[in-house]
């Protein structure tokens, strides 16, 4: 087996990877010593549905498990009631018991479109949380310092703002961290965004005596479909992993040339061999950017669906497509701030009045981004954005 070559397409997309060496050895104790080992990452349930962005980790995850990992699928039920405050510039609103069970259980129907179910374990972490008890709580309090929480850059932010930080927020990290202990993690995933935190594992597997230190392995965030801002429901800019066949495919389509790389670095399954060929394809035009597009479209819907309906999604986008290719030149506006869906095709000369443009969107005349849009109070948030009415009204906005 040629551990070089795994190690490659393990590697491939990853942001940072702390304890390298420890990883490889890790894969190589598999394939020698058919040893597995335990790949942990945690979900706080605060929301019912997955997108792409969620599944960058999942996916790498997935692929871990051909390579000897047990998935650590770790539901933060107990942190969750905290919320976990990476990157927010306010103290976030904590999740009730019943609000954070109800959106646990879609998550363990999604998840299995990606893991390999019989070599992950579904983990609550009020399973220990729970036991820990204050001492434990005061004990785990006195591993870490003020100071050194104070070091992460959105609670410094906060603090010399003068912005209010909780004490329960403080102890958010040192509880995930505290996962790790309690789970014997031989990596841990996450973004970027979590580096703090994943190191925070790493510490208290040395301060509880574990004798490792699980390997941090670090994913980026990924773009949304705005190609601005990172994936997230909240902007609009997602796919839904849970979406229709068709939406999926046509949201795909919609992604930029240069987004679409990103896009097959982080999600695809392609190995780093051939992904390094398909950019050289690209770059000596031997490959055009949409017939790649295509194929990771395809290759996404058929993942979180099936092949039959990746099928049919391309056929039925290229039955209504096919004929209205975008013009080569598009009018392109501009406009400062979010903007409601009417009065943008209005600024952009698509329709008369903001009226007449609700009476298109009501008749399924207008599409963003090549996906027809139902409802009338859209809001276009910061990004780029093809519009169309009809099937030859075209225009280009950018929302800044």
């Amino acid at each position: 087996m040629d551990i070089k070559k795994i190690m490659q397409d393990i590697k491939k997309g990853c942001a940072e990877i702390i304890g390298e060496q420890r990883l490889e050895e890790l894969v190589r104790a598999f394939y020698e010593k058919k040893e597995n080992f335990f790949v942990k990452a945690g979900f706080d349930p605060t929301a019912p549905d997955l997108h792409l962005g969620h599944s960058v980790v999942l996916n790498k995850m997935a692929l871990l498990q051909k390579h000897g990992a047990i998935v650590q699928f770790l539901i933060g039920d107990f942190t969750a009631q905290i919320g976990d405050p990476s990157g927010k510039s306010a103290t976030r609103k904590p999740q009730s018991k019943e609000e954070v069970l109800k959106n646990a259980k879609t998550y363990e129907e999604q998840v299995f479109r990606i893991l390999d179910k019989d070599k992950t374990e579904l983990c609550f972490n009020s399973s220990w949380l729970n036991e820990l008890g204050s001492a434990g709580l005061v004990a785990l309090s006195s591993t870490f310092s003020v100071a050194r929480m104070l070091e992460r850059d959105d609670f410094e932010k906060r603090f010399k703002s003068q912005s209010p930080i909780s004490v329960c927020e403080f102890l958010y990290p040192l509880l995930q961290g505290y996962d790790s202990v309690a789970l014997k993690s031989d990596i841990e995933m996450g973004g970027t965004d979590q580096k703090f935190n994943l190191l925070m594992g790493r510490q208290l597997q040395r301060t509880y005596g574990l004798n490792k230190e699980q390997v941090v392995f670090m994913m980026p965030l990924l773009v949304g479909l705005d190609g601005v801002q990172k994936m997230s429901k909240s902007l609009g800019n997602y796919i839904g992993i849970s979406e229709n066949a068709n939406d999926m495919y046509a949201k795909i389509l919609s992604i930029s040339d240069e987004l679409m790389l990103l896009y097959y670095e982080l999600l695809s399954d392609i190995s780093f061999e051939d992904f390094t060929r398909l950019k050289e394809d690209l770059k000596n035009a031997s490959l055009h950017p949409k017939k790649a597009k295509e194929n990771l479209a395809l290759e996404l819907v058929a993942r979180f669906h099936s092949k039959e309906k990746a099928i049919i999604a391309k056929d039925e986008f290229d039955k209504i497509h096919s004929a209205n290719e975008l013009p080569s030149v598009l009018d392109e506006y501009e406009c400062e701030g979010e903007i409601w869906l009417a009065k943008a095709l209005v600024l952009c000369a698509l329709q008369s009045s903001s009226s007449e443009a609700r009476r298109s969107i009501k008749a399924n005349s207008v599409s963003v981004n090549s996906v027809k849009v139902k409802d009338e109070q859209m809001q276009l948030k910061l990004g780029e954005y093809i519009l169309q009415v009809g099937k030859r009204k075209f225009a280009r906005l950018k929302v800044k």
